[in-house]
């Protein structure tokens, strides 16, 4: 009786943490902008799901859980009727975080298990990782894919890897509609339990946590898309039908629109934008060892300048009126300075780097450098790669470099094609992307961990403390944190995969080099410190790169340096200042101040961009002076 009434109040406690995500997101943008209308909607639709919340925890059954992925449908609200201590949360966290390892090591030793995967997306979604819930689940559902097919390329591990569960205990089903379901699964004729029907059943979890993660993250299409593959198979799982019923009422707040269909449905959200706690790559950025690093590589491309720690203003999550403030909070972080006077007009900088992409199809650039290819003729100093001879490199010394560091491990490959010739909505992310895809060939051909590849291992990421991250249990909590990565299960779950899988390299033996937390930390990196061309017939960007001294040098609104990208990042001391045009030129022992966005843009735009790539509202002296007598300043 008791397994029913749990059943009957799961959707009241879970409808109730639904309306608390809509509050909270409503009372958030009320804040944001200003506006009473937004502040008192979410702040109605909260105080309603508390209500409904609190009934529903009184009545329910403490025996019976609804499920660590459901439950954190009420955790990433900040719901009231969730109430710890923060001694409690921070040894709850370190269990889990306990759990996650073991989880790990367990994976690195059965890679083809997708039981562990799926405990590891619970342990995720216990953590407030929505995000990496949703990767370890649809590598869960690969795994159960390649199980019930004996043609699949690792069939034979997949499906040893399950059978070892065939006699229990199977508690990663105990949960919701499928609870009790190990005792249902048909016997073969040998007295062996069907795998293929445990890999059935094993995918319907796979769904359900899919679906409810990528809500979470705010991927509503691709939340949307798993939710009815798993009704297509279970077209009366509670579970899903209830999930379903979550994307559609989120949508509707979301759009301001009634729900008409899967493809009207946004598919990026944000996530935790931080160096996570297991963590190991990145390194000490200020110790001496890194500095030494750093400054025998500056010293090739920029020998009048030096690799030192600076103080920067902190960006802020959100509009402010402290503009006008004498003292704002810094942070420290690394900053290139002049050894020597540097005259107005001469190089600072001049860096090559191999972090490029190009999503153009048939553009005529270089492979490695993304630099303009040479006219063709006799002269020609273009070069083909003797394998794959649609790759061109513009000289030798291109074509060198290529084959030293990354080529191999994409020529002949069939990834040419993958992210190219974009909708023009998406050719920022497809640059983001393929990125990625370089670095991990690189990381590939040196067989080495892609955060331990060179030109990105000293990049900040522009990282929020995990502790920041974290998610507020306390009875007066608020909104969930302010998340900062963009997400999207396409570009940072399923299409790395593929092009993992195009190179040749096993996506679950190879696990510790290529987790999606890897990605998300990578992406983290790009995100404020690539740049990008755009292409004159159309204006779209269709090529970037990232160079990584280039990107220590720290952005400001009135920089002292111009930048010119034709192969190789050209760093000069800029003639005139944009405040009161002073004389340009920069003298020893100042910092070198570059820019990452166009500084011709009104201080409210330039604002908004720094929020979108870096993280936070831009707090350089330019525009604190700017908005400080600006009505921008707050909007409302």
């Amino acid at each position: 009786m008791s397994s029913q009434n749990n059943q009957q109040q799961q959707p009241s406690l879970l409808g109730g943490h639904a309306e608390y995500i809509k509050g909270a997101t409503e009372s958030t943008i009320g804040s944001v902008t200003g506006s009473q209308a937004w502040t008192s909607s979410g702040e109605q639709a909260k105080a309603h799901a508390v209500d409904a919340m609190k009934a529903a925890s009184e009545n329910r059954d403490p025996s019976h859980g609804f499920g660590k992925a459901e439950q954190k449908l009420g955790e990433v609200t900040g719901c009231e009727v969730m109430d710890e201590s923060e001694e409690e949360v921070d040894t709850r966290i370190e269990s889990l975080l306990r759990q996650r390892q073991s989880l790990t090591d367990d994976l690195l030793a059965n890679p083809y298990d997708l039981v562990l995967y799926i405990k590891r997306a619970l342990v995720y979604s216990d953590l407030a990782y929505p995000d990496l819930a949703a990767g370890d689940a649809y590598r869960a559902l690969l795994l159960a894919d390649e199980v019930r097919d004996d043609s699949f390329e690792y069939h034979d591990q997949a499906l040893e890897a399950l059978t070892a569960y065939s006699n229990g205990p199977l508690d990663f089903l105990d949960h919701g509609s499928l609870a009790g379901s190990q005792s249902r699964l048909p016997n073969l004729d040998d007295g062996m339990k069907d795998m293929s029907a445990l890999a059935t059943l094993s995918s319907i979890r796979c769904y359900q946590i899919l679906s409810l993660s990528l809500l979470l993250c705010g991927c509503l299409k691709s939340a949307c898309n798993f939710c009815e593959r798993g009704l297509a198979i279970a077209p009366d799982n509670k579970e899903l039908l209830n999930t379903r019923g979550y994307i559609q009422t989120v949508a509707e707040r979301r759009t301001r629109r009634s729900f008409s269909g899967v493809n009207d449905l946004p598919d990026w959200g944000k996530v935790r934008r931080e160096v996570y706690p297991w963590n190991s790559y990145e390194p000490d950025r200020f110790s001496e060892e890194s500095l030494a690093a750093l400054n025998g590589g500056l010293a090739e491309i920029a020998p009048k300048c030096t690799v030192q720690v600076a103080e920067l203003p902190v960006l802020l999550g959100c509009p402010s009126r402290t503009d006008g403030y004498d003292i704002i909070p810094t942070c420290k972080q690394l900053g290139v300075f002049a050894k020597e006077d540097i005259a107005p007009g001469e190089v600072v900088l001049e860096e090559y780097s191999l972090v490029t992409a190009n999503n153009r199809l048939k553009e005529p650039v270089c492979d490695a450098c993304s630099g303009e290819l040479p006219a063709l003729g006799s002269e020609s100093t273009a070069v083909n790669c003797p394998d794959c001879y649609d790759t061109v490199f513009c000289t030798q010394y291109c074509f060198e470099q290529a084959q030293a560091l990354y080529h191999p491990a994409v020529c002949e490959k069939e990834v040419d094609s993958i992210a190219k010739d974009p909708d023009a909505k998406e050719a920022d992310e497809t640059l983001h992307l393929l990125l990625l895809a370089r670095v991990l060939a690189m990381a590939a051909h040196q067989e080495i961990h892609p955060l331990d590849v060179n030109q990105v291992k000293y990049i900040w990421g522009d990282f929020v403390s995990s502790k920041t991250n974290e998610i507020d249990l306390s009875p007066k909590a608020g909104p969930p944190p302010d998340w900062t990565l963009p997400f999207s299960f396409t570009y940072n779950i399923e299409t790395p995969l593929h092009i993992l899988e195009k190179m040749d390299i096993d996506i679950y033996a190879s696990l510790a080099n290529y987790d999606v937390w890897v990605f998300n930390t990578l992406y983290s990196k790009f995100r404020g410190t690539a740049s990008a061309r755009q292409n004159p017939r159309d204006g779209r960007p269709d090529v970037a790169a990232v160079h990584p001294f280039w990107c220590l040098a720290n952005h400001d609104c009135d920089p002292n340096v111009t930048w010119e990208w034709g192969g190789r990042m050209v760093l000069k001391a800029r003639e005139k200042r944009i405040i009161n045009n002073a004389p340009g030129g920069i003298k020893a022992g100042e910092e070198i101040l570059n820019h990452y966005c166009d500084i011709d843009l009104p201080v409210q735009k330039r604002r908004e961009w720094a929020r979108g790539s870096l993280g936070g509202w831009c707090m350089c002296r330019r525009c604190r002076e700017e908005a400080s007598g600006s009505e921008h300043n707050s909007p409302g």
